[in-house]
């Protein structure tokens, strides 16, 4: 049975030359539509007490001369994205992120900034045979000879361009590049067997990974270093909307993606490989309202985005066949994951669980992972420590390897060349 995925491609331009002006002069109108459209909730906001949502804010500016520089689902777009932007900081002030800033304006001291902009399905035209895709200009912009932007578009050997649900042109920093939205139709491959795996989300630990007999641990410190470079860096900047403070916090935003794709992608493979059908991941819904990690445990939990782990770990999890359930993981962490008794002082101290009814020793993320794991094999209960426990106490190692982008087994990233 076929079903339908959704791939993202980063394509170059090969006419870039013939074409960046036009794109620039697109970007620059996406900035200016958000500019306004930010000074535009500023004033909402100081008269009502609220902030516009986006159907708002399409309302107050439709008739705006920079709504029309831009095709006008391009313009929306813009807006959506501003008012999910304010959604996001009030979640994240809600939560108790007093340091998290409203979306701020583009860009405060750039002569010429460059914003992404997106084309939906009224805005573009693919051209599959010639590798083209035409982009629509918005009506203040076209100049009476040409209404669009023709760019011919190269991506990886391997990569197929169709079904086009959406295009984005993105500025880099040096050259704009495309990335081409695509429903992609695959088949339902059969999964690798029937096993179940567990996986536990935490802090210092980013994921611990349980699945009856083995175990794998893949320690958060790569991203943690991240984070704490990046909030020192951006703490130097005197405008918290400043362009260098918009470069940190997308720069930051996309290390913590890779490490994010890297991590679930090396899971699913592992899995795979022992015969994994099943994935069972706690559900942290609700975890940041209902659990006080202390401020500093908090801030990383939000900025961790369990949820979109987790997404990554299911669409990358169906290619292989493999399901991904989500339980509620509460409780977890206080069971034990060989004979069931719960006893809140039997994780003795961070990282290690004993348990003083049946004498299990484990890595107490591995614990929480069997636990986890135990949710959807009723079958399999506690059976009282009868069975080998022995690799909850010694999982393996996997790390996050800086210089190669990947994961890797921890003696392989720690050895000297």
């Amino acid at each position: 049975m076929a079903n339908q995925v959704t791939r993202t491609y980063v394509a170059s331009i090969h006419n870039h030359q013939q074409v960046c002006e036009d794109l620039d002069s697109l970007g620059f109108a996406a900035s200016k539509l958000w500019n306004v459209a930010r000074w535009t909730c500023d004033r909402i906001w100081d008269e009502t007490g609220t902030i516009p949502d986006h159907g708002a804010l399409k309302a107050y500016l439709k008739n705006n001369e920079h709504y029309a520089d831009l095709n006008a689902q391009s313009s929306q777009a813009i807006l959506e994205e501003l008012a999910e932007a304010f959604d996001s900081w009030y979640t994240l002030r809600g939560n108790g992120d007093k340091k998290a800033n409203p979306p701020g304006y583009r860009k405060h001291g750039d002569d010429h900034p460059r914003s992404t902009v997106t084309f939906k399905e009224d805005g573009f035209k693919h051209d599959p045979d010639h590798d083209r895709i035409r982009l629509s200009k918005g009506r203040n912009l076209k100049d009476g000879r040409q209404d669009f932007i023709l760019c011919e578009y190269a991506v990886d050997p391997d990569v197929t361009v169709q079904n086009v649900q959406q295009v984005r042109a993105v500025w880099t920093g040096t050259d704009w590049e495309l990335h081409i939205v695509c429903n992609v139709e695959r088949d339902d491959p059969d999964p690798p067997g029937d096993r179940v795996a567990g996986i536990d989300l935490g802090i210092c630990n980013f994921a611990a990974v349980a699945v009856g007999d083995d175990a794998l641990l893949y320690p958060g410190g790569a991203l943690k270093e991240d984070d704490y470079y990046f909030q020192k860096q951006r703490a130097k900047c005197d405008d918290s909307s400043s362009r260098k403070a918009q470069r940190l916090d997308r720069k930051r935003g996309e290390r913590r993606t890779h490490f994010f794709h890297a991590v679930s992608k090396d899971i699913v493979a592992e899995c795979a490989a022992r015969n994994v059908g099943t994935i069972v991941v706690g559900d942290l819904t609700g975890i940041r309202e209902n659990t006080d990690w202390g401020d500093h445990g908090n801030l990383d939990l939000h900025g961790w985005a369990f949820d979109n782990f987790t997404q990554m770990l299911e669409y990358k999890a169906a290619e292989y066949g493999i399901s991904v359930e989500r339980v509620d993981e509460r409780g977890t962490s206080k069971s034990c994951g060989s004979c069931g008794t719960i006893d809140d002082s039997q994780r003795v101290e961070r990282g290690l669980y004993v348990c003083d009814e049946c004498g299990l020793v484990a890595n107490a993320d591995v614990n929480g992972a069997e636990n986890i794991r135990q949710k959807v094999l009723p079958s399999l209960a506690c059976d009282g420590g009868d069975r080998d426990n022995g690799w909850m106490a010694q999982p393996a190692v996997r790390l996050f390897d800086t210089s190669t982008g990947r994961i890797a087994p921890q003696e392989q990233v720690t050895c000297e060349p």
